[in-house]
């Protein structure tokens, strides 16, 4: 007994238990009966049989199968089902529900081997998934990082609900692959697979190429275009950029189109430090010198430049001069009037 268990394998020259050596009944036949001729010529001689002695392979080592690796995984597939089979005939305590419950009744994540009830595992995984927490399937032992394979989320939850958290599954893996992009077009949105360093994507559906950086029709070579709503955001990321990605913008957007919008959002600021909007056509208006009565250059309105209301085209100075008026007497309020800012009120 202590040979079979110990010994076996190397006397049978076997490295692993799962790689024998396999040969074909017809060659050992062949190789035994040219054994044996040998002998015979030989007289019992060792020398002629000696040659192909290390070649012969014993019958008794041979089986008679079909592929070693079918072979190996049925072995597998017999140990597993063996396993299973203690299982579920063990009690096991759920530290869910703290309940004893045989493993018929219970499931084990694959990596951790901690075991838990069916019925609280089907619980937390429905929660989980209403919630679109299709990534937090892990074993509910603090610290543990273990998932639950697919298969044990089909087993416990219904199918409905099981195909929900399989295209949440898809769609999530999907958005951490950095090679996928979804087709712009709102009535297709389908994962496009792009090409290493290539700008144009192809949808497989509708055939739409667009370019993978700006979402629009394909440009080729031309820099992608810029909205007006994305100046500002692109402003803001040139300027905090490094080198690198200053250079990657400037390939993508074109130098003077990032230049153009730097020059427009320095003069929009400039604008909203140093000019108002005129209260009936909107156009900026700077106030250099004068009285607070102002002419809007573009819609030739006359408004005050206090209170920025619209003043009478027949008599616009009353504004100033209504004592009931917000801006009574300060026509001339806050002029610089020989490098001096004029804040008295002006009496009729």
């Amino acid at each position: 007994m202590q040979f079979l268990k110990e010994e076996t394998l190397a006397y049978l020259n076997i490295v692993s238990p799962f790689e024998l050596k396999m040969d074909s009944q017809k060659k050992v036949q062949r190789r035994t009966t040219q054994a044996s001729s040998n002998t015979e010529l030989d007289f019992g001689g060792a020398a002629g049989s000696d040659v192909d002695q290390e070649d012969i392979v014993d019958e008794r080592a041979v089986q008679d199968v079909e592929s070693l690796s079918s072979l190996i995984q049925e072995i597998l597939d017999f140990d597993q089902a063996q396993q299973m089979k203690c299982f579920n005939s063990k009690l096991f305590l759920c530290n869910i529900c703290f309940c004893e419950k045989l493993g018929s009744e219970c499931m084990y994540f694959l990596e951790c081997r901690h075991v838990y009830c069916k019925a609280c595992l089907k619980d937390y995984f429905e929660i989980q998934i209403k919630d679109g927490q299709v990534q937090c399937l892990n074993c509910p032992e603090p610290k543990c990082s273990s998932v639950a394979t697919p298969g044990q989320v089909k087993e416990l939850v219904e199918a409905e609900l099981f195909a929900r958290y399989d295209r949440l599954l898809l769609q999530s893996t999907l958005d951490l692959m950095a090679d996928v992009v979804y087709c712009p077009r709102p009535c297709c949105q389908l994962p496009v697979m792009q090409e290493p360093g290539c700008t144009m994507g192809i949808c497989s559906s509708c055939n739409f190429a667009f370019c993978t950086l700006c979402r629009l029709t394909y440009h080729g070579v031309s820099p992608c275009k810029v909205t007006a709503e994305k100046l500002i955001d692109l402003r803001n990321e040139y300027l905090q950029a490094d080198e690198a990605n200053k250079r990657f913008l400037e390939q993508r957007y074109g130098k003077r189109v990032i230049q153009k919008a730097l020059e427009e959002m320095e003069s929009k600021e400039w604008l909203e430090k140093n000019s108002k909007s005129c209260p009936c056509c909107g156009t900026p208006i700077e106030k250099l010198d004068g009285c607070n009565k102002m002419t809007c250059t573009g819609c030739m309105q006359y408004f005050c430049w206090i209170c920025m209301g619209s003043l009478s085209r027949a008599n616009p100075y009353k504004h100033f001069t209504d004592p009931d008026s917000p801006c009574f007497n300060r026509l001339f309020h806050a002029v610089d009037v020989n490098g001096d800012i004029w804040e008295d009120e002006i009496e009729d």
